[in-house]
């Protein structure tokens, strides 16, 4: 019985706080692992850069030694977003085996693209699965490289034609009076969104008012739509990277692209901004 179910089901309140610390724990070097394997990661694909070779390439490969399998797949998450390109890591997997964690850019089914690497090389992957945006895949460490190789291949000639995802496509600017509550709960009701129905996004001129670091990744901010008077809660989760001594961004004009969410605390809601790029004015 995993810890958790032991915490739900625990009869005694020490019993239920005791676990509830292992887990709190468990949570905490679990997010410890997370940062280190990410900060690793983009240090390889700033390498990448450094020999010229990121702008011609249409994925990414990740592997290393002390990589945990249980946060590949955040990990190739988060290395996706900064990229704009499909990523696969990879984690030891016991003997004789690597299980990679696939996530995918809008409009390359990821999938399909190691269903036809399979299908061209048959001994390459041993098990595949997944979806338009995610999967997973386990193969041999021998053939990793065959593997990276192919994978760039696929993901060419899927490409081809198309440049590369740099863009961040979105839905334009809100008036000002569509910057509400009730435009939010709209959007909630709408849903729910995912592949080739993505949840909208806005890009907009906004003054930060103010800044600051929570979370020692994420930045909390007020913003005010210049000259109306009219001011917001907003959030970028994950703006810095880990380890770094980062600072929240300046105070001034900065272009926004941004989406609206409800905050709820304590009975009440509020509107809040969630915040995926801050851009230069």
């Amino acid at each position: 019985m995993t810890i958790g179910i032991q915490c739900l089901l625990a009869d005694e309140p020490a019993q239920a706080l005791a676990l509830a610390a292992r887990l709190d724990q468990l949570n905490q070097d679990r997010r410890s692992i997370e940062a280190r394997m990410q900060s690793e990661a983009l240090a390889a694909v700033r390498g990448l850069r450094e020999l010229s070779v990121e702008a011609s390439r249409r994925s990414v490969c990740l592997f290393d030694e002390s990589w945990h399998q249980g946060v590949v797949g955040l990990v190739a998450s988060r290395i996706k977003d900064h990229t704009s390109r499909p990523v696969i890591a990879f984690a030891r997997a016991g003997e004789g085996e690597l299980r990679g964690s696939a996530r995918s850019v809008a409009g390359l089914h990821i999938r399909d693209v190691l269903d036809a690497i399979a299908t061209r090389n048959p001994q390459l992957i041993r098990r595949f699965g997944g979806h338009a945006m995610a999967a997973g895949l386990t193969l041999e460490p021998a053939k990793l490289d065959d593997f990276a190789r192919a994978f760039e291949l696929e993901v060419a000639r899927v490409s081809a034609g198309h440049e590369a995802a740099d863009c961040v496509e979105t839905d334009g600017e809100l008036a000002l009076e569509e910057i509400s509550l009730e435009t939010a709960s709209a959007l909630r009701a709408g849903g729910p969104w995912g592949q080739a129905f993505p949840e909208p996004c806005f890009d907009q001129l906004f003054s930060v008012r103010s800044s600051r670091v929570v979370g020692e990744r994420h930045v909390k901010m007020w913003v005010e739509v210049p000259r109306s008077g009219r001011a917001f809660d907003a959030i970028a989760f994950n703006h810095l990277e880990s380890g770094a001594a980062g600072a929240p961004p300046a105070l001034g004009e900065s272009r926004l692209v941004y989406r609206l969410d409800i905050n709820e605390y304590q009975g009440e809601r509020r509107l809040q901004l969630l915040v995926d790029h801050l851009l230069p004015a």
